[in-house]
């Protein structure tokens, strides 16, 4: 029993040292492209302004990303299908990459106390490509429109949740089924980190991919209202101006991190205020 617990401790502290490394690492090369664009912030980089700044964002991030892998375990069980209220459009909620339906819990429980109702979670595996995991999607919302009674859901998004949500509203036809649409850190144009991806997802998200020119030239869709909630500090999707996007309704935070945005109340608020939106169902 000893050894087993000696074994976890050492465990746990090897995975917080390699998260806060990787955070540390993300916030390095975000920094790397500011200073090259702007080389007057060099003289302030070592400044107490920016190294508090610096703790704040890595720190939380780092809790929030052991809170997040902590919860995969969890989302691994197998669950019974929620009582849903029929005729409420149901809020379908996707997870990014490498985390499963548990790293909900926390917004998925203050959404609750927010008054939203028919929250449901999916998981959506990061060994398959885009395509698999939208067919996935679109047979999940046609379930839900089905079980409920109506003819959209909602649909709010994580990282690369989005991008399979975007698939299937711009690409594969189902702008008719989703009334709001809210992206939390989505990197729509994608990122200059994709390339240390070893998911086979990874690589749509590289900027000059197939799939992102496909994407970002497709029409806009109607009858879909988007709210695009991204942080200005976010470590994951550089440069940060791959966050945003041309249409729908853009909400712009500061001073977290990527993960930050699915646990910060700050983000919670835009999302459930979206959500909140009298739709078209």
């Amino acid at each position: 029993m000893y050894l087993i617990f000696s074994l976890l401790i050492k465990a746990v502290v090897a995975f917080l040292i390699f998260d806060l490394l990787t955070v540390l690492l993300s916030y390095s090369i975000s920094w790397y492209e500011k200073s090259n664009a702007d080389p007057s912030l060099i003289e302030q980089r070592f400044s107490w302004k920016n190294l508090r700044l610096l703790a704040w964002l890595v720190f939380p991030e780092v809790f929030f990303n052991s809170l997040t892998v902590a919860s995969i375990p969890f989302g691994m069980i197998r669950r019974k299908t929620p009582h849903l209220i029929r005729g409420v459009p149901p809020t379908l909620l996707l997870h990014g990459l490498f985390d499963n339906q548990a790293s909900w819990f926390w917004f998925k429980w203050q959404l609750k106390r927010r008054g939203i109702k028919n929250l449901v979670t999916i998981n959506l595996s990061s060994w398959h490509n885009e395509e698999v995991l939208t067919e996935l999607l679109a047979k999940r919302i046609d379930e839900l429109r089905i079980q409920v009674g109506v003819n959209k859901v909602h649909l709010v998004a994580h990282s690369m949740g989005g991008m399979i949500a975007r698939n299937y509203i711009q690409l594969r036809g189902g702008a008719d089924k989703v009334d709001q649409f809210v992206c939390l850190g989505t990197p729509h144009h994608g990122s200059r980190l994709a390339s240390f991806s070893i998911a086979p997802l990874g690589k749509i998200l590289l900027p000059s991919s197939d799939f992102l020119k496909r994407l970002n030239s497709a029409a806009v869709p109607q009858g879909v209202t988007l709210t695009n909630i991204y942080s200005r500090k976010d470590n994951m999707v550089l440069p940060n101006e791959f966050n945003h996007l041309n249409w729908g309704n853009a909400v712009e935070l500061d001073n977290m991190g990527h993960t930050a945005l699915i646990y910060r109340s700050a983000a919670i608020n835009a999302a459930a205020a979206a959500l909140q939106n009298k739709g078209n169902a």
